[in-house]
């Protein structure tokens, strides 16, 4: 069983290498698609600020390890020789990657909801890499423009439907998992990612906001600190990381000035304003009783 392993994790490292020769960043995974080395910091105890994200120079910043460098993932690897498969970075250059996640495992039929979601919208799904999941779920790999952040998000462009963006990673063609092999589509292989059609990138951003006076104040270091914090939430992290930087917020008297951008950058990582203002309000709340 540990040679199956190890030709496994060898050839993981053969697909990742050969996907950073096309200029995509890449991390090891393990069988369960996430990412194979822990994260240095789990005995640490809960932070006072913006989480690390490799600034301390040490692997097990899941997306934040993924490099082109063939060294570094070579290194990535080695630290991690039960991993199975590798994970691409979406939103870095050349490609800015969007990823467009179609599943069948919610009972929806995802295919048929984004063929819709063109007809109403108008524009046409392009020929680009596709990646067939173990489940029967396929994976759209699309470009975004340099200047564009798109937000990660599961479910809200439609059921069975989720994107993933900046801060967020594809499973990689060639990659095993405890349900199966990642394949890319026949016919698709030899094809760059497309750019991402204008009227479906529309979709994939948070609305523009209207009808807000701009704070007369800007937010201070510590202010931007705490939409960083926000920002680079993970999904199942959001919620938590939007409401203790509200309630350092209002600790700091910064409440009222941080209440539209902190919104912003939570819905930015998936949430709806509806539920970015109600946690916000929430921690509010909590830091008037304890102030």
């Amino acid at each position: 069983m540990a040679t199956i392993d190890r030709q496994t994790t060898t050839l993981a490292l053969a697909h990742a290498l050969s996907a950073a020769e096309r200029g995509l960043a890449v991390l090891p995974l393990s069988r369960t698609k996430l990412p194979a080395l822990r994260s240095p910091h789990h005995t640490d105890p809960t932070p006072a600020g913006p989480r690390c994200h490799g600034e301390c120079g040490r692997f097990g910043h899941g997306v934040y390890d993924a490099s082109t460098d063939p060294a570094r993932i070579r290194e990535l690897f080695a630290a991690a020789p039960w991993a199975t498969g590798y994970g691409i970075a979406c939103g870095l250059p050349p490609y800015h990657l969007i990823g467009v996640d179609l599943d069948v495992k919610t009972g929806t039929d995802a295919s048929a909801a984004l063929r819709e979601l063109a007809l109403r919208h108008l524009f046409t799904i392009p020929e680009t890499v596709v990646i067939r999941t173990p489940s029967g779920g396929r994976h759209l790999w699309l470009t975004g423009p340099p200047d564009t952040v798109v937000p990660n998000s599961a479910g809200r462009l439609a059921p069975g439907i989720d994107i993933r963006g900046a801060g967020g990673y594809l499973v990689g063609p060639g990659s095993r998992t405890d349900h199966g092999t990642y394949t890319t589509a026949p016919g698709t292989a030899h094809l760059p990612p497309a750019p991402c059609p204008p009227s479906l990138l529309r979709l994939l951003l948070p609305p523009p906001r209207t009808g807000r006076h701009p704070s007369h104040r800007a937010p201070d270091d510590h202010g931007r600190g705490l939409i960083h914090f926000v920002l680079t939430a993970h999904e199942g992290q959001r919620n938590t990381r939007l409401f203790w930087a509200a309630c350092r917020a209002y600790e700091n008297g910064l409440g009222p000035t941080l209440t539209d951008p902190l919104t912003e950058a939570a819905v930015h990582t998936g949430l709806t304003e509806q539920e970015a203002r109600a946690t916000i309000a929430s921690a509010a709340r909590m830091t008037a009783r304890h102030p």
